[in-house]
């Protein structure tokens, strides 16, 4: 069967794959991560695919469709993502009228959350595959040929004039019974396409497990993809892919593995680090850790080639924290962040703002603990409450969306938005407190010196940072005659 899977057009560079979609002030770009990984598991059945890529490749609506009929699916799978839903059925619709009628499926978290909603956008669109979307792909098109799949689970869809939601499909177990990703990077994409602001150029991202057993109220992968419990691949199908990439794909600098949580399990963490120096892979990685990662852990991972920790602090309250379910308090991020010191292993440090009892006093004192960390990186977004998690429901209830048009997500030019106004803080002060907060991090004396010698000292630190300022500087300078939430 011919299975087209499309990441379609929408904003020039815009990331549809990450946990937050928007055109980013850093220039980064996603990879189509989830459509990779299902490209991989399709082919292994015998199923020729085609992945496109249509922002990170430049590809419009004509192009797309283009290659749509040159290539004449079976079925089409179009990832869709919360801001860009409007337009992203449009092109769906559009792939199936070129493709003599395949049949046209959507995935991603936000048709996840709202399936039903999802059809009733475009009468053209057959079905939702929902939450971790592999098996259902694989076994729409294992059926298809026989016309009968209406039985599917994971698949909501359109039968007999009305929409039928079956139960979910099991998530996949063992991990390891996975295709590298990066096997169909190298085959369908250019990994020079793709671009993370806190990597090194080019970077190849992975995923080493799925799920999180943490209960954050805020994060959308655990709670409308990849579920609230974590399973891991072994350490030797890890260490096998930075294997596979060291040889596959030389120019690669840097590996990311974007888990939700890598090292939930320390013990697990250890026997990678352990195999990693074992078979002496030389390329350095990126990893996303919780604060609770222990001083122990981190100097292994540094000896086996970690160079960045991407942690989320979110807020230096603890009672914000806690009404976030974040499990972690303050003073163990103050010590994680000693610690990432002491072990030599840089971090990018993340924010949130406007969570449940953010006051502006609060938000002063995140700030302050920003500058403290002394992070590679820092990022400030505003609170993005995405369909299906706790957070949007606890804005809906109380009142606090300003909006459901979802359009308005993003800013006109396509950068992250709020739409939770507080009787604490409207939505356009959390927006301008986020503009500040990245002024006052990246401009201050000691961040530049600290670049400056960095880049004398290490010449690959100073190609990303360059890379990355090129496109950041241009908005880091912009101010908006509204900004007075901690100015």
């Amino acid at each position: 069967m011919k299975i087209l899977l499309l990441n379609p057009p929408f904003l020039p560079r815009y990331s549809r794959f990450s946990r937050s979609p928007a055109v980013t002030k850093s220039g980064t770009i996603y990879y189509p991560i989830w459509h990779a990984y299902a490209a991989g598991l399709l082919e292994r059945e015998g199923h020729e695919v085609k992945l496109i890529d249509a922002p990170a490749a430049g590809l419009d609506r004509e192009d797309c469709c283009r290659a749509a009929r040159e290539f004449m699916p079976d079925m089409s799978v179009i990832h869709t993502s919360t801001p860009s839903i409007y337009n992203d059925v449009e092109v769906a619709a559009q792939i199936k009228e070129n493709t003599r009628g395949a049949f046209t499926v959507l995935t991603g978290t936000h048709v996840s959350a709202l399936p039903e909603q999802s059809l009733a956008l475009d009468e053209r669109v057959d079905a939702v595959a929902r939450l971790e979307y592999d098996l259902t792909l694989l076994e729409i098109a294992k059926r298809l040929g026989s016309g009968d799949i209406s039985s599917v689970p994971g698949l909501t869809l359109k039968a007999a004039g009305r929409v039928r939601c079956n139960p979910d499909m099991p998530y996949i177990q063992d991990l390891d019974s996975l295709p590298f990703v990066s096997e169909v990077y190298k085959k369908h994409l250019r990994i020079e396409d793709y671009f993370y602001a806190h990597c090194r150029y080019p970077v190849v991202s992975i995923f080493t497990s799925r799920g999180c057993n943490a209960r954050c109220n805020y994060c959308v992968y655990p709670q409308q993809a990849l579920g609230r419990k974590q399973r891991q691949r072994s350490p030797e199908s890890i260490v096998a892919e930075f294997e596979y990439i060291e040889k596959e794909l030389p120019q690669a600098r840097e590996v990311l593995i974007d888990d939700d949580t890598f090292s939930f399990n320390q013990e697990h963490t250890l026997e990678f680090c352990e195999l990693m120096i074992k078979k002496r892979i030389r390329l350095p990685w990126t990893v996303e850790c919780r604060a609770n990662l222990k001083y122990d852990t981190m100097k292994a991972m540094k000896k086996a080639g970690c160079r960045l920790i991407v942690v989320g602090f979110e807020s230096a309250d603890d009672t914000i924290l806690r009404n976030i379910k974040k499990g972690i308090t303050f003073e163990r991020m103050r010590q994680f962040a000693e610690d990432s010191q002491r072990a030599k292993i840089m971090i990018h440090a993340c924010f949130m703002a406007g969570n449940m009892g953010e006051t502006r006093e609060t938000l002063k004192k995140s700030l302050d603990f920003a500058k403290k960390v002394n992070a590679d990186t820092c990022q400030f977004f505003p609170l993005m409450v995405y369909p299906g998690t706790e957070a949007y429901s606890w804005a809906e209830d109380n009142g606090y969306l300003t909006t459901r048009d979802f359009r308005k997500w993003l800013t006109d030019e396509g950068m992250h938005n709020c739409v939770v106004s507080t009787p604490e803080l409207s939505a356009r002060e959390l927006v301008d407190f986020c503009d500040y907060a990245r002024r006052s991090y990246y401009l201050g004396p000691k961040y530049i010196l600290y670049k400056l010698r960095q880049g004398m000292k290490d010449f690959e630190e100073f190609r990303k940072t360059v890379k990355s300022a090129r496109v950041f500087t241009r908005h880091l300078f912009k101010r908006s005659s509204s900004e007075r939430a901690v100015s």
